[in-house]
């Protein structure tokens, strides 16, 4: 099992005599099927996410009390949902039973206590000539760690990082939530354009800024680009992997997305570049929502519609086939045997995080080939 993060502890009383096995039974019955197979007691143990459940129990009066103890290393919030959900037991076997919540204690805090205990040992140690100079590297560390609060720029009150006004170069987010998630990842130089309207302020800072555009990966992050390249001074353009948002990115993905920009120009191009024939645009829109797949030559008529569930079996049977339309995520396998058999374009519903894209095959989304209509409030 994965390090223990957590410890549930639990007290019970039972209306009659159990035993250990009942109690655990018990547990696993009431709380089966609550929160579907991803957060199922059994599933959990069986992948090592949580441990053994451990019971403890005395009997006196026809009455049995005890302990019910549980190691958990999910999240903070998984480890209190599945708390709630044992505390919800309300019988043993026939018997009427109460279980309730001690506490969830964090298994780790000993640890973090030996290891203070430790470094309080080792300052002591250090000689009274290095003090002063440890105190201050300690508190540039610290400084250093802090989350950075975000501030606002200009007269518009725009969402900002604190080096928006002296860094030579800036990145234009969408809004606040874009910004608090690239300061997190270590990056100040950011400003959240903050609404429809291309701000002043962003007019006036990228006529003598390089000025990076960092959208989400869909359709709104489209129209938003549109319209800053026609009314902004954008050096390169950064974008989300397709249908992620800048604010929901890891730090890595973040790092990724800006190493991975373009310039302006080429991001231009290919902006204005995704077109398709309109065979397989009909086909993007006949597909939508059925689960299927319609497998195209090299003239863009139809060969075959199948079931996206049977497209990976069987689509090594057919050898002149240049597009594949389908309403499901494209992933690794699929790209693979699309490879092998000449496929120049496949079109999916979704991207799935893909190892290896191969020279020569193009891969595009639903909303590339046939976007949706923009939601209007």
């Amino acid at each position: 099992m994965p390090t223990a993060k957590y410890l549930i502890h639990a007290k019970f009383e039972v209306n009659g005599v159990v035993e250990k096995p009942d109690v655990i039974g018990a547990i696993f019955g009431q709380t089966e099927g609550l929160f579907g197979p991803e957060l199922d007691l059994r599933e959990l143990q069986k992948n090592n996410r949580i441990g053994r459940i451990e019971v403890e129990l005395k009997t006196e009066h026809n009455r049995t009390i005890g302990s019910i103890t549980l190691t958990s290393s999910l999240s903070m919030a998984t480890t209190a949902l599945l708390a709630a959900a044992i505390e919800s037991v309300d019988r043993v076997g026939p018997k009427e039973a109460k279980v309730w919540i001690e506490r969830i204690e964090d298994v780790r805090e000993a640890k973090r206590k030996q290891i203070v205990r430790r470094a309080k040992e080792l300052l002591k140690k250090w000689s009274v000539e290095t003090a002063p100079d440890t105190e201050e590297l300690i508190r540039e560390v610290f400084e250093a760690a802090k989350p950075r609060e975000i501030s606002t720029y200009g007269p518009e009150q725009l969402p900002a990082g604190p080096s928006i006004a002296s860094s030579p170069s800036i990145i234009l987010v969408e809004g606040r939530a874009d910004v608090h998630n690239l300061l997190r990842c270590g990056i100040r130089n950011v400003v959240a354009i903050g609404g429809a309207k291309i701000p002043e302020t962003i007019v006036r800072l990228s006529r003598d800024r390089e000025v990076t555009v960092f959208l989400d990966g869909d359709r709104a992050g489209d129209l938003i680009l549109k319209e800053l390249m026609q009314n902004v001074e954008v050096d390169y353009v950064a974008r989300a992997p397709p249908g992620k948002e800048v604010e929901e990115l890891t730090c890595k993905e973040v790092h990724e997305a800006l190493a991975g920009k373009l310039p302006a120009a080429e991001a231009r191009v290919r902006h204005a570049r995704v077109s398709a024939h309109p065979k397989i645009i009909e086909a993007v829109n006949q597909l939508k929502g059925t689960l299927e797949a319609i497998l195209l030559d090299k003239d863009h008529e139809a060969v075959a519609r199948l079931p996206v569930g049977e497209l990976a079996e069987k689509l090594p049977n057919f050898k002149e086939i240049s597009t594949i339309v389908f309403d499901g995520r494209v992933t690794q396998r699929l790209i693979d045997i699309a490879t092998e058999i000449g496929v120049k374009l496949v079109v999916g519903d979704r991207i799935s995080d893909l190892v290896k894209r191969p020279v020569g095959l193009r891969i595009l989304t639903f909303n590339e080939i046939a976007p949706e209509p923009a939601k209007t409030s």
